[in-house]
């Protein structure tokens, strides 16, 4: 046996090359082979002994999907092909194929699967007749329309470049076709595609890009569908919402495994509301086994995902929820406003200068400051209230706990007096006559009970109204606290205990 069969066969990584590369790029993330074959794990048994299937991975990046795919296939084809070197030349040749996302990952993935950059090259362990085997990569541009790619929303300012620079015009996605790519028929696909692209926005606005991938794979029609991406998705925005509402309402999605935070699936690598991956089987009908990865805690249940308005991601979480929508309270985001309720954007400071008979006290990311009068509509509804204001960016990602496993959610919880107004940065809670029932809304919202449910609508760094979508309204007329709730929903000491163990006190600013 040659030594790159062995490289192929596992034999002789120690350590593997591509469980170091995993954790060195927060951009392109790189697939731990830990975590890719917990990825096959939930495949049949049965895929692995068949000699018919073939294998697709959109984007590849170094190869590990289908190197560990084909070690599986190497075991479990042994009996019905015994000679070694016709199973290898079978199932690379015939069953194995993918599409880079760059020339430098499509060597590096020939390298990983043909222990060769070069299919047909001296040291490849299939001789192909091209030196990229069954792994293409096919530079294309982006189609401009309006400044931006129509496939991928880039911006042609960032990414119109010279042919000696890469484009990020990922082929599966940059078509209409994506069936003419190979021209067959593919059993499973299966990848990590890339997760976003800058398109020029506001402070390099990043649009994702993941979803998009699924969607085309979905084209192809797969026996199985897996990915991995961000799990931001559950939350929506960014163009996300009718890929949410195609997942939760996809029967077919067979499992989910859900990582509260990314470190837990990729080393080192930060994502803001975690990643998940999920098996799509076309032949199955049913509610999602879900798993839930939370630090050192895991759960399972097995339930629909459209159970409610937003997906729920914390299985522990359910049967709070339960018990709140039995009350069939309207939610609190029934009164609050939209983003940037007095048309303020957040780079708004105001004058300091400003005297306060020709100017309204301002509150930006920078503090207390006076914007002049001129600047806001007379007319508008919140200008003299009292106001319960919420920052828009939440407190170390939310869905991240921090070293003690709590998480703050909320980080900025303010009243405003009448006269008082608010950048981009905030956007209003509940608006009242009397500084009373201001007071009792901000500390209901301060509540763990309030925050908590906030949280389970939450998988990015963001806060909207939508997210309280299962915080119920209360009589601000009253002062509530964390007894009264619990009391109120009738939670259990377990239920209580989740509450309080996930959840930090909040200080009073």
């Amino acid at each position: 046996m040659s030594e790159q069969t062995k490289n192929l066969l596992g034999g002789s990584h120690n350590p593997d090359v591509l469980e170091c590369l995993a954790n060195l790029s927060n951009d392109e993330v790189f697939t731990p082979p830990k975590v890719v074959n917990q990825m096959l794990d939930m495949f049949p048994e049965e895929t692995w002994g068949n000699p018919e299937l073939k294998f697709l991975d959109p984007a590849c990046k170094t190869g590990v999907f289908l190197r560990e795919i084909a070690k599986r296939l190497l075991v479990g084809l042994q009996e019905k092909i015994p000679d070694l070197q016709e199973r290898i030349d079978h199932i690379l040749q015939n069953q194995l194929y993918g599409i880079a996302i760059t020339e430098l990952t499509a060597l590096a993935s020939r390298r990983s699967l043909y222990c060769s950059k070069y299919a047909n090259g001296k040291y490849s362990v299939s001789k192909f007749d091209n030196p990229d085997g069954n792994i293409r990569y096919v530079p294309i541009n982006h189609t401009w329309e309006n400044g931006k790619c129509k496939y991928c929303g880039a911006s042609a300012s960032q990414y119109q470049r010279t042919d000696d620079l890469e484009t990020h015009a990922y082929e599966f996605i940059h078509t209409n076709n994506p069936e003419e790519i190979f021209g067959m028929k593919f059993d499973v696909i299966i990848g990590n595609p890339p997760y976003q692209i800058t398109t020029g926005g506001g402070q390099s606005q990043a649009m994702p890009l993941y979803h998009k991938f699924v969607l085309n794979a979905k084209l192809l029609a797969p026996n199985y569908l897996c990915m991995i991406t961000p799990s931001r998705w559950m939350s929506g925005g960014m163009g996300m919402n009718e890929y949410r509402e195609e997942m939760v309402n996809d029967r077919k999605i067979r499992d989910i495994y859900d990582y509260s935070m990314s470190t837990d699936c990729f080393p080192g690598v930060d994502i803001a509301g975690g990643v998940s991956y999920f098996l799509r089987d076309a032949s199955y009908d049913g509610d999602c086994n879900y798993a839930y990865f939370d630090g050192g805690e895991v759960s399972y249940m097995k339930r629909p995902l459209n159970e409610f308005e937003l997906p729920v991601r914390n299985n522990n979480a359910v049967s709070i929820i339960h018990k709140v929508k039995e009350k069939n309270e309207e939610s609190i985001n029934t009164i609050m406003s939209s983003l940037s309720p007095f048309g303020l954007n957040s780079s708004e400071r105001g004058d300091v200068k400003l005297g306060e008979n020709d100017s309204y006290e301002l509150l930006s990311s920078a503090g207390i400051g006076r914007i002049s009068k001129k600047k806001i509509s007379p007319t508008n509804k919140y200008l003299n209230k009292w106001k319960v204001i919420i920052g828009k960016a939440t407190s170390a990602g939310a869905a991240t706990a921090t070293k003690d496993g709590s998480r703050k959610v909320i980080a900025t919880l303010k009243i405003l007096r009448p006269g008082s107004v608010c950048t981009f940065s905030y956007f209003i809670a509940g608006s009242f006559d009397n500084k009373e029932d201001a007071e009792n809304c901000k500390k209901y919202l301060s509540t763990k009970f309030a925050r908590f449910l906030l949280l389970q609508c939450l998988s990015s760094i963001n806060i909207a109204k939508d997210k309280f979508a299962f915080v119920p309204i209360q009589n601000f007329n009253e002062e509530w606290n964390d007894e009264r709730l619990y009391k109120k929903y009738g939670l259990s000491s377990k239920e209580i205990d989740l509450i309080e163990s996930m959840i930090k006190p909040m200080e009073d600013k």
